[in-house]
């Protein structure tokens, strides 16, 4: 049981803005100033959690630099590269507001969006959603973000034009439901819908990435999706299971078929390399089956290991003295601590 009705605490604000960062030094100075200008003009307390997910480029040097310069600013220090749903998880344990803004550091998501995120919680809605409505990105990759975005508006049940949107708002309630649940692999957007009452769309800007590459590989695409559909829904075995009748019945049609016109006409030659065609069809849907329970068992066995989400090397800035992050009795140790002395 999850109680939702608990005192404040002594260091919460009104507003944490979590950011995930993967070797992102070039864009890091732009953001926080952007960051820092619009979070001061709100006239609420704020702070800024910055999760570096074990970057090679001077990322975690120049933030822990900073920390030690910004009130407003603490740093969670991974010990490796967990990948960005972790980070943001991390960010979400870490932060103390009654609302949380995640924001990606490509300044692709523009830091000036934020007061509209935080307006439409203002007006009872538990999330915010982001919406790229004018996205700027290869047309490829808006056709496969549309493609996705489709199926998980039917896999879930709420229906959003962009899932993938970093920018997002969420309500204490929804975060503090986010952080208790213990799985591995999930996809926060969709989790957090879960959780939440009332989910609205926010028309966004987004601005085409000026300097970095992308993080997102087509490999982490694919296998972001697969988390999606396994994580969310039970709805692809049910397509497997529905192809798999429907094979069946094509099979026992076509065999009553090619048994009448044996019995009519005769022996036959004809018709092998369409007999082959057909059969070359059903082996793929079975593989296909066969894959998709495959990626089910898989999810099972990498919950049943049981590993840390992530492991916290060091925490810096205003996060140096604020509570610990709970330390799973099975995590591994690592150089430093995720609690400073």
């Amino acid at each position: 049981m999850l109680l939702l009705e608990q005192p404040r605490p002594a260091d919460r604000v009104d507003v944490s803005v979590v950011v995930p960062v993967y070797n992102e030094q070039e864009n890091l100075p732009e953001l926080l100033e952007r960051l820092t200008k619009v979070l001061s003009g709100l006239d609420r307390t704020y702070e800024m959690v910055f999760v570096d997910d074990g970057s090679s480029d001077g990322s975690v040097a120049w933030l822990r630099e900073r920390a030690r310069q910004d009130k407003h600013l603490g740093v969670v220090e991974f010990q490796a590269n967990f990948g960005q749903h972790a980070a943001v998880f991390a960010g979400l344990e870490a932060a103390a507001g009654d609302a949380v803004v995640t924001l990606d550091a490509d300044l692709q998501n523009p830091p000036e969006e934020i007061p509209k995120l935080l307006a439409a919680l203002d007006e009872g809605h538990d999330v915010a959603a982001g919406w790229r409505s004018n996205r700027q990105d290869p047309l490829l990759r808006r056709v496969a973000s549309y493609l996705v975005n489709r199926l998980m508006s039917r896999a879930t049940g709420v229906n959003l034009h962009d899932y993938g949107c970093m920018l997002r708002a969420y309500r204490r309630e929804v975060v503090d439901c986010l952080c208790a649940c213990a799985e591995r692999s999930s996809f926060i957007p969709a989790l957090a819908n879960v959780f939440a009452r009332s989910v609205v769309e926010v028309p966004v800007e987004h601005a085409a990435r000026a300097r970095g590459d992308s993080k997102y590989s087509l490999r982490k695409l694919v296998s972001l999706n697969y988390d999606l559909l396994t994580g969310f829904s039970v709805l692809p075995i049910h397509w497997v299971s529905s192809m798999g009748l429907l094979m069946a019945l094509a099979g026992f049609a076509s065999g009553a078929f090619l048994l009448l016109r044996r019995l009519l006409m005769g022996p036959e030659a004809e018709g092998v390399f369409t007999l082959m065609a057909v059969l070359f069809v059903f082996t793929g849907l079975q593989l296909l089956a066969v894959g998709m329970v495959g990626q089910y068992i898989a999810r099972t066995y990498s919950e049943a290991r049981a590993r840390p989400r992530y492991v916290v090397r060091k925490l810096h800035g205003r996060l140096s003295s604020a509570s610990c992050f709970p330390a799973p009795a099975n995590a591994p140790s690592a150089e430093g601590d995720a609690c400073p002395e």
